[in-house]
Protein backbone atom coordinates (compact mmCIF):
# COMPACT_ATOMS: atom_id res chain seq x y z
CA UNK A 1 0.00 0.00 0.00
CA UNK A 2 1.36 3.41 -1.05
CA UNK A 3 1.30 6.56 1.20
CA UNK A 4 -1.66 8.91 1.59
CA UNK A 5 -0.14 11.24 -0.98
CA UNK A 6 -0.32 7.76 -3.64
CA UNK A 7 -3.89 7.07 -2.76
CA UNK A 8 -6.79 7.94 -5.23
CA UNK A 9 -9.37 10.84 -4.08
CA UNK A 10 -11.52 8.36 -3.61
CA UNK A 11 -9.59 5.94 -1.33
CA UNK A 12 -8.70 9.04 0.89
CA UNK A 13 -12.30 10.58 1.11
CA UNK A 14 -13.84 6.42 2.36
CA UNK A 15 -11.34 6.18 4.71
CA UNK A 16 -12.81 7.69 7.62
CA UNK A 17 -10.75 9.48 10.08
CA UNK A 18 -10.25 7.83 13.52
CA UNK A 19 -11.49 10.79 15.18
CA UNK A 20 -14.43 11.55 13.25
CA UNK A 21 -18.13 11.32 15.29
CA UNK A 22 -19.90 9.13 13.30
CA UNK A 23 -23.66 9.01 14.10
CA UNK A 24 -24.01 6.65 11.20
CA UNK A 25 -21.63 3.59 10.02
CA UNK A 26 -22.40 1.33 7.34
CA UNK A 27 -19.40 -1.74 7.92
CA UNK A 28 -18.43 -3.22 4.43
CA UNK A 29 -22.36 -3.73 3.42
CA UNK A 30 -23.79 -6.31 1.00
CA UNK A 31 -27.26 -6.33 -0.16
CA UNK A 32 -29.04 -8.48 -2.67
CA UNK A 33 -32.96 -8.77 -3.67
CA UNK A 34 -32.98 -12.23 -5.00
CA UNK A 35 -30.35 -12.66 -7.82
CA UNK A 36 -29.70 -9.06 -8.24
CA UNK A 37 -26.90 -7.71 -5.90
CA UNK A 38 -27.90 -3.65 -5.24
CA UNK A 39 -24.73 -2.86 -2.68
CA UNK A 40 -21.47 -4.23 -2.44
CA UNK A 41 -18.75 -3.55 0.45
CA UNK A 42 -20.34 -0.12 1.40
CA UNK A 43 -18.27 1.23 4.31
CA UNK A 44 -19.35 4.69 5.19
CA UNK A 45 -19.42 6.98 7.79
CA UNK A 46 -21.32 9.75 8.45
CA UNK A 47 -20.18 12.24 11.00
CA UNK A 48 -22.81 13.79 13.67
CA UNK A 49 -24.03 17.17 12.02
CA UNK A 50 -23.09 16.55 8.30
CA UNK A 51 -25.62 17.23 5.65
CA UNK A 52 -24.57 14.18 3.08
CA UNK A 53 -26.14 14.11 -0.30
CA UNK A 54 -26.48 10.91 -2.31
CA UNK A 55 -26.47 10.98 -6.12
CA UNK A 56 -25.98 8.34 -8.94
CA UNK A 57 -28.57 6.54 -12.05
CA UNK A 58 -31.56 5.18 -10.83
CA UNK A 59 -30.98 1.45 -9.70
CA UNK A 60 -27.49 2.31 -8.10
CA UNK A 61 -28.67 1.43 -4.64
CA UNK A 62 -28.92 5.08 -3.06
CA UNK A 63 -32.77 4.50 -2.10
CA UNK A 64 -31.47 0.77 -0.73
CA UNK A 65 -29.00 2.42 1.27
CA UNK A 66 -31.14 5.03 2.91
CA UNK A 67 -33.55 2.40 4.18
CA UNK A 68 -30.92 0.60 5.74
CA UNK A 69 -30.30 3.32 8.57
CA UNK A 70 -34.16 3.17 9.04
CA UNK A 71 -34.14 -0.60 9.20
CA UNK A 72 -36.30 -0.47 6.33
CA UNK A 73 -33.99 -3.17 5.23
CA UNK A 74 -31.17 -5.32 6.90
CA UNK A 75 -27.93 -6.31 5.25
CA UNK A 76 -27.44 -9.71 3.87
CA UNK A 77 -23.83 -9.10 5.50
CA UNK A 78 -21.54 -6.22 7.10
CA UNK A 79 -22.94 -4.31 9.85
CA UNK A 80 -25.04 -0.83 9.61
CA UNK A 81 -24.98 1.25 13.16
CA UNK A 82 -26.80 4.31 13.93
CA UNK A 83 -25.43 6.09 17.37
CA UNK A 84 -22.76 3.16 17.87
CA UNK A 85 -25.72 0.79 18.51
CA UNK A 86 -26.00 -2.05 15.50
CA UNK A 87 -29.22 -1.14 13.52
CA UNK A 88 -30.41 -5.42 13.43
CA UNK A 89 -30.29 -5.30 17.15
CA UNK A 90 -32.16 -1.71 17.80
CA UNK A 91 -35.65 -1.50 18.96
CA UNK A 92 -37.25 -0.48 15.50
CA UNK A 93 -39.83 1.82 17.36
CA UNK A 94 -37.46 3.46 19.39
CA UNK A 95 -34.98 3.92 16.26
CA UNK A 96 -37.78 5.02 13.98
CA UNK A 97 -38.55 8.06 16.59
CA UNK A 98 -34.92 9.49 16.55
CA UNK A 99 -35.04 9.98 12.73
CA UNK A 100 -36.97 11.79 10.25
CA UNK A 101 -38.57 10.29 7.19
CA UNK A 102 -39.43 12.91 3.91
CA UNK A 103 -40.30 10.87 0.64
CA UNK A 104 -41.06 12.55 -2.56
CA UNK A 105 -45.11 11.51 -2.38
CA UNK A 106 -44.98 13.12 1.32
CA UNK A 107 -47.47 10.75 2.51
CA UNK A 108 -49.89 13.26 4.72
CA UNK A 109 -52.72 11.50 5.93
CA UNK A 110 -55.54 13.09 3.52
CA UNK A 111 -58.43 12.59 5.80
CA UNK A 112 -56.16 14.40 8.62
CA UNK A 113 -55.82 18.22 9.03
CA UNK A 114 -52.16 19.20 8.68
CA UNK A 115 -52.01 20.15 12.16
CA UNK A 116 -52.66 16.90 13.10
CA UNK A 117 -50.74 15.68 10.56
CA UNK A 118 -47.67 17.45 11.60
CA UNK A 119 -48.71 15.84 15.10
CA UNK A 120 -49.12 12.81 14.35
CA UNK A 121 -45.73 11.24 16.06
CA UNK A 122 -45.92 13.17 18.99
CA UNK A 123 -49.24 12.05 19.74
CA UNK A 124 -47.89 8.73 19.71
CA UNK A 125 -44.63 9.49 22.21
CA UNK A 126 -45.72 12.82 24.19
CA UNK A 127 -48.83 13.34 26.59
CA UNK A 128 -49.00 17.12 24.71
CA UNK A 129 -52.18 19.60 25.78
CA UNK A 130 -54.37 20.98 23.08
CA UNK A 131 -53.03 24.70 23.87
CA UNK A 132 -49.31 22.62 23.93
CA UNK A 133 -50.23 20.79 20.38
CA UNK A 134 -51.13 24.88 18.59
CA UNK A 135 -48.49 26.14 19.82
CA UNK A 136 -45.75 23.69 18.58
CA UNK A 137 -47.68 22.92 15.02
CA UNK A 138 -47.17 26.39 14.50
CA UNK A 139 -43.83 26.91 15.36
CA UNK A 140 -42.99 23.88 12.88
CA UNK A 141 -45.34 25.52 10.39
CA UNK A 142 -43.70 28.76 11.13
CA UNK A 143 -40.30 26.88 10.60
CA UNK A 144 -40.52 25.61 7.13
CA UNK A 145 -42.05 28.58 6.18
CA UNK A 146 -45.61 28.00 5.98
CA UNK A 147 -48.12 30.28 7.02
CA UNK A 148 -49.23 28.48 10.65
CA UNK A 149 -52.92 29.44 9.77
CA UNK A 150 -52.57 26.45 7.52
CA UNK A 151 -52.77 24.05 10.39
CA UNK A 152 -56.66 23.98 9.84
CA UNK A 153 -56.90 22.99 6.14
CA UNK A 154 -56.25 19.32 4.64
CA UNK A 155 -53.50 18.09 2.65
CA UNK A 156 -55.48 18.41 -0.63
CA UNK A 157 -56.00 21.89 0.01
CA UNK A 158 -52.00 22.65 -0.65
CA UNK A 159 -50.08 23.25 -3.14
CA UNK A 160 -47.33 20.35 -4.14
CA UNK A 161 -44.54 22.86 -2.30
CA UNK A 162 -47.09 23.38 0.50
CA UNK A 163 -46.99 19.56 1.25
CA UNK A 164 -43.42 19.16 1.05
CA UNK A 165 -42.90 21.64 3.23
CA UNK A 166 -45.60 20.29 5.69
CA UNK A 167 -44.11 16.36 5.10
CA UNK A 168 -40.44 17.90 6.67
CA UNK A 169 -42.66 19.96 9.63
CA UNK A 170 -44.16 16.49 10.39
CA UNK A 171 -40.57 14.74 10.83
CA UNK A 172 -39.26 17.43 12.49
CA UNK A 173 -41.73 17.08 15.09
CA UNK A 174 -39.95 14.14 16.73
CA UNK A 175 -37.23 16.32 17.55
CA UNK A 176 -35.02 13.60 15.17
CA UNK A 177 -31.38 13.20 15.56
CA UNK A 178 -31.30 12.03 11.82
CA UNK A 179 -33.29 13.24 8.62
CA UNK A 180 -33.41 10.88 5.87
CA UNK A 181 -34.87 12.39 2.49
CA UNK A 182 -35.58 10.62 -0.82
CA UNK A 183 -35.86 13.22 -3.58
CA UNK A 184 -37.98 15.37 -1.27
CA UNK A 185 -38.35 17.61 -4.17
CA UNK A 186 -38.40 15.79 -6.99
CA UNK A 187 -42.00 16.70 -7.89
CA UNK A 188 -42.54 20.45 -7.10
CA UNK A 189 -41.47 23.19 -9.78
CA UNK A 190 -37.92 24.88 -9.89
CA UNK A 191 -38.85 27.68 -8.33
CA UNK A 192 -40.28 25.94 -5.11
CA UNK A 193 -37.95 23.61 -5.26
CA UNK A 194 -34.63 26.37 -4.84
CA UNK A 195 -36.63 28.02 -1.89
CA UNK A 196 -37.19 24.23 -0.21
CA UNK A 197 -33.59 23.71 -0.35
CA UNK A 198 -32.84 27.12 1.00
CA UNK A 199 -35.21 26.76 3.83
CA UNK A 200 -33.86 22.89 4.50
CA UNK A 201 -30.46 25.05 4.72
CA UNK A 202 -30.89 26.79 7.23
CA UNK A 203 -32.97 24.49 9.10
CA UNK A 204 -29.97 21.93 9.34
CA UNK A 205 -27.76 24.53 10.37
CA UNK A 206 -29.94 26.16 12.99
CA UNK A 207 -30.86 22.42 14.57
CA UNK A 208 -27.74 20.91 13.79
CA UNK A 209 -29.42 17.79 12.00
CA UNK A 210 -27.91 15.25 10.16
CA UNK A 211 -29.42 14.56 7.09
CA UNK A 212 -29.02 11.76 4.13
CA UNK A 213 -30.57 13.57 1.03
CA UNK A 214 -31.14 11.16 -1.72
CA UNK A 215 -31.46 12.67 -5.67
CA UNK A 216 -30.83 12.67 -8.97
CA UNK A 217 -30.43 16.00 -9.24
CA UNK A 218 -26.20 16.81 -9.21
CA UNK A 219 -26.92 20.41 -8.73
CA UNK A 220 -29.20 19.70 -5.57
CA UNK A 221 -25.99 17.56 -4.59
CA UNK A 222 -23.82 20.18 -4.98
CA UNK A 223 -25.40 23.10 -3.19
CA UNK A 224 -26.96 21.34 -0.26
CA UNK A 225 -23.95 18.47 0.66
CA UNK A 226 -21.18 19.24 2.89
CA UNK A 227 -20.16 16.08 1.15
CA UNK A 228 -21.39 14.25 -1.58
CA UNK A 229 -21.39 10.35 -2.27
CA UNK A 230 -21.50 9.09 -6.05
CA UNK A 231 -22.95 5.88 -5.82
CA UNK A 232 -22.43 3.67 -9.26
CA UNK A 233 -24.05 0.01 -9.33
CA UNK A 234 -24.19 -0.74 -5.90
CA UNK A 235 -20.78 0.55 -5.33
CA UNK A 236 -18.97 4.04 -4.34
CA UNK A 237 -17.60 5.75 -7.08
CA UNK A 238 -16.82 8.74 -5.20
CA UNK A 239 -17.46 10.59 -1.74
CA UNK A 240 -16.10 14.17 -1.43
CA UNK A 241 -16.70 17.78 -0.75
CA UNK A 242 -18.64 19.62 -3.52
CA UNK A 243 -15.10 21.36 -4.67
CA UNK A 244 -13.04 18.50 -5.09
CA UNK A 245 -15.64 16.20 -6.82
CA UNK A 246 -16.23 18.74 -9.58
CA UNK A 247 -12.00 19.58 -9.54
CA UNK A 248 -11.20 16.23 -9.05
CA UNK A 249 -13.76 13.51 -9.89
CA UNK A 250 -12.45 10.14 -9.80
CA UNK A 251 -13.78 8.36 -12.70
CA UNK A 252 -14.95 8.68 -16.55
CA UNK A 253 -18.86 7.89 -14.64
CA UNK A 254 -18.14 11.04 -12.53
CA UNK A 255 -16.66 13.60 -14.55
CA UNK A 256 -19.52 12.60 -16.69
CA UNK A 257 -22.11 12.74 -13.84
CA UNK A 258 -20.76 16.43 -13.28
CA UNK A 259 -20.55 17.55 -16.90
CA UNK A 260 -24.24 16.83 -17.31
Amino acid sequence: MGSDAEKTTTERAMSAPDDVDAIIELDHVEKSFGDTAVLHGIDLAVRRGEFLTIVGRSGCGKTTLLKMVNALEYPDSGRVLVNGEEVKESNRVELRRSIGYVIQSVGLFPNMTVGRNVAYVPRLTRAWSKGRERLEVARLLAAVGLDPELASRYPNELSGGQRQRVGIARALAAEPLIMLMDEPFGAVDEITRRSLQDELLNLQRRLGLTILLVTHDIREALKLGDRVLVMEEGRIAQLAEPDELVSRPADAFVEELIGG
